[in-house]
C-alpha cells in the first residue's frame, strides 16, 4: 500500500489521504500534482509583469522623443517658409535690376522657332538612340536567355501551386476522412493501416505550402528573383520524403488489401467521387509525391542553363542541385533494394515448401517465366552433363525463377501451387560457366 496526503495552503479545507495500488502508480500522480503548482504560474505572471512594466516604460520615452521631434519639424517647417520667403523677395529684386532682358526675348520671334526646333531635334536624336540601344539589348542572346529563365521560374511556381493543391486534396479527402472513419463505431479500416497508407504525406503538404508561399513572395519583387535562400530552407526537410518513397509499393499493398473490405471499397469510391478528385483514384495522388524530386532536379538544370556564370545564385544553385541528385540517388537505391526483398519474399510465400535462399538481402530477381524442359538424350553432347534427376523420357513444363546466385525450378501442381523440384529444384550460379553452343546442328 503507498499512501500519499495533499495539504491545501488556505483555511477551510482539509487535507487529502489518497492511496495508490502500487508505487509507479503514486510516484507519478505526485510528480502530476509537483507540475499543477499554482505557485509556478504567479512566478509566470510576476516575471511577464515586470516585461510588461519595461515595455510600458519604452514607450512613454519614445512618445517623449516623437514630441521633441515633432516639435523640430515645425521649427524647421518655420524655418523653410521664412527662406521662401526670402527667396521670392531676392527674386523680384533681380527682376527689377533687369527690367528690358524680357522684353528683348520677345521682340525675336525667330529666335523663338530656332530653339524650338533645335529642342525638337535634340529630343528626336535621343529616342532613336535609346531605342536603337533597346532594340538591340531585346536580341540579345543575354536577354533571350533571362526571359528563358524567367519563364522557367513561373512555371516552376505554376507547377509548386498545382502540387500543394494535389497534396490538399489527398489530405483533406481522403487522409482526414479515412482517419475519423477509423475512429468510428464500425471501422472499416484501422489506424494503423491509414498511418501505413499516407506515411508522411501530411508534413509533406506543410512543406510545400510553406515553400509555396515563399515562391510567391519571391515573384512579388519581380524583377529581382532570388531562389537559393528557398532551397536553403527545402533540403533539410526533403528527408521526409525517403520515408514517403520506400514506403510507397507498401501503402499500396495495404491499400489493394484494405479494397477487398466492401465497407471500406464504397467508402473510398465515395471519397473518389468528390468533384475535386476529377476523376482520379487515390492511388493516383499517392504516386504524385514520387516524381516531385526529379522535377525538382529538372527545373534547376533548365534554370542553371540559362544562369550566367558570374551569377550571383549560381553556385547556390549548383549546391542544391547536387544534394536533390544525392537525395534522389540514395532514395532510388532504397527503393530498388526494398522492391527486390519485397519480390524475394513474394515468391518464397508462393512456393508451398519455401526457400531459405530468398531471404538473402543480396539475392537480386531477374526474371521469370515457363520453361519446357527437354530431354536431354535428344540433345546429343548435353547429355553427358545432365543433371541426374533433370534427364527425362518427356518434355515437361516448368516455372523457373532466375536470380543473381540462383536459378530455381519449379512445378505446378493440379490446383495452381508451386513445387520446388525434390533434386536440383535450386541450381547454385556462384561457380558455374555458361557455354553456348555455335554448331548449327
Amino acid at each position: 500500500q503507498h499512501y500519499f496526503t495533499v495539504l491545501f495552503g488556505h483555511e477551510g479545507q482539509k487535507p487529502l489521504e489518497l492511496r495508490c495500488e502500487d508505487e509507479v502508480d503514486g510516484d507519478e500522480w505526485v510528480e502530476a500534482i509537483h507540475q499543477a503548482s499554482y505557485s509556478d504560474i504567479l512566478i509566470e505572471r510576476e516575471v511577464l509583469m515586470q516585461k510588461y512594466i519595461h515595455l510600458v516604460q519604452i514607450v512613454e520615452t519614445e512618445k517623449v522623443a516623437a514630441n521633441q521631434l515633432r516639435h523640430q519639424l515645425e521649427d524647421q517647417d518655420t524655418e523653410i517658409e521664412r527662406l521662401k520667403s526670402e527667396i521670392v523677395a531676392l527674386n523680384k529684386t533681380k527682376e527689377k535690376m533687369r527690367p528690358y532682358q524680357g522684353n528683348q526675348e520677345d521682340e525675336d520671334p525667330d529666335i523663338k522657332k530656332i530653339k524650338k526646333v533645335q529642342s525638337f531635334m535634340r529630343g528626336w536624336l535621343c529616342r532613336r538612340k535609346w531605342k536603337t540601344i533597346v532594340q538591340d539589348y531585346i536580341c540579345s542572346p543575354h536577354a533571350e536567355s533571362m526571359r528563358k529563365r524567367n519563364q522557367i521560374v513561373f512555371n516552376m511556381v505554376e507547377a509548386e501551386s498545382e502540387y500543394v493543391h494535389q497534396l490538399y486534396i489527398l489530405v483533406n479527402c481522403f487522409l482526414r476522412p479515412l482517419r475519423m472513419a477509423a475512429s468510428s463505431k464500425k471501422p472499416p479500416i484501422s489506424h494503423d493501416d491509414v498511418s501505413s497508407i499516407f506515411l508522411n504525406s501530411e508534413t509533406i503538404m506543410f512543406l510545400h505550402e510553406i515553400f509555396h508561399q515563399g515562391l510567391k513572395a519571391r515573384i512579388a519583387n519581380w524583377p529581382t528573383l532570388i531562389l537559393a535562400d528557398l532551397f536553403d530552407i527545402l533540403l533539410p526537410m526533403l528527408n521526409i520524403y525517403q520515408e514517403f518513397v520506400r514506403n510507397h509499393q507498401y501503402s499500396l499493398q495495404v491499400l489493394a488489401n484494405c479494397k477487398q473490405n466492401r465497407d471500406f471499397d464504397k467508402l473510398l469510391k465515395q471519397y473518389e467521387a468528390n468533384p475535386a478528385c476529377e476523376g482520379r483514384m487515390l492511388e493516383t495522388f499517392l504516386t504524385y509525391p514520387m516524381f516531385q524530386i526529379p522535377r525538382y532536379i529538372i527545373t534547376l538544370h533548365e534554370l542553371l542553363a540559362h544562369t550566367p556564370h558570374e551569377h550571383v545564385e549560381r553556385k547556390s544553385l549548383e549546391f542544391a542541385k547536387s544534394k536533390l541528385e544525392e537525395l534522389s540517388r540514395v532514395m532510388h537505391d532504397e527503393v530498388s533494394d526494398t522492391e527486390n526483398i519485397r519480390k524475394n519474399l513474394a515468391i518464397e510465400r508462393t512456393i508451398v515448401e519455401g526457400c531459405d535462399i530468398l531471404l538473402d538481402t543480396s539475392q537480386t530477381f531477374i526474371r521469370q517465366g515457363s520453361l519446357i524442359q527437354v530431354p536431354s538424350v535428344e540433345r546429343g553432347k548435353l547429355s553427358k552433363v545432365r543433371l541426374g534427376s533433370l534427364s527425362l523420357k518427356k518434355e515437361g513444363e516448368r516455372q523457373c525463377f532466375l536470380f543473381t546466385k540462383h536459378f530455381l525450378i519449379c512445378t505446378r501442381s493440379s490446383g495452381g501451387k508451386l513445387h520446388l523440384l525434390k533434386t536440383g529444384g535450386v541450381l547454385s550460379l556462384m561457380e558455374c560457366t555458361l557455354v553456348e553452343e555455335t554448331e548449327v546442328n
